[in-house]
């Protein structure tokens, strides 16, 4: 697997498919230009679809970084009857085959989730945003009275315009 940058990953780090254990991490290399995880999936019935998403996810309390597999599209009956993954046919199929490569990206984790959170704090610390929101608050309490008051001159209106159509039409009716 390819990746940008580890992420946290370690020998013996998990990967998961689907949020079910199928292998571990057996060895990191730092290349120039992105970092070479090589995993050891424990049987070889197991299929990863080359079109799979693949992130670095963090699970539990204590941050253990794992690699999370999901196939991205519905695998069909056909495409696994009779594959060998150590063979050379197995290049044609939509699969993984052994010592293949895919690349992986970092999913969310705990890191960014604080990092977001300290930002939004900071955002709300400001004395500016305060003095904003309360101007806005001030503005659409007398938007509101302002509103109330025309509602009641066109209550009055409208009583008055009933009350002189009232006495009108009882002026030729009767």
């Amino acid at each position: 697997m390819l990746l940008n940058n580890a992420y946290g990953l370690s020998e013996g780090s998990g990967v998961l498919m689907r949020g079910v254990s199928i292998g571990y991490v057996t060895k990191i290399q730092i290349k120039y230009n992105y970092v070479l995880i090589k995993v050891n999936i424990h049987l070889s019935s197991v299929l990863i679809p080359k079109n799979s998403l693949v992130e670095t996810a963090q699970t539990g309390l204590l941050n253990n970084t794992v690699i999370d597999i999901t196939p991205l599209y519905k695998i069909k009956h056909k495409n696994i009857t009779n594959l060998n993954l150590f063979s050379t046919s197995c290049r044609k199929s939509p699969f993984l085959c052994h010592y293949d490569y895919i690349k992986g990206e970092r999913g969310l984790n705990y890191d960014d989730l604080v990092r977001a959170a300290t930002r939004v704090s900071q955002r709300f610390d400001d004395p500016v945003l305060f003095q904003l929101a309360n101007l806005l608050l001030q503005n659409m309490v007398y938007i509101s009275h302002e509103f109330i008051e025309s509602t009641n001159t066109v209550a009055n209106i409208t009583v008055l315009i009933y009350d002189y159509l009232f006495r009108f039409l009882k002026l030729f009716i009767i």
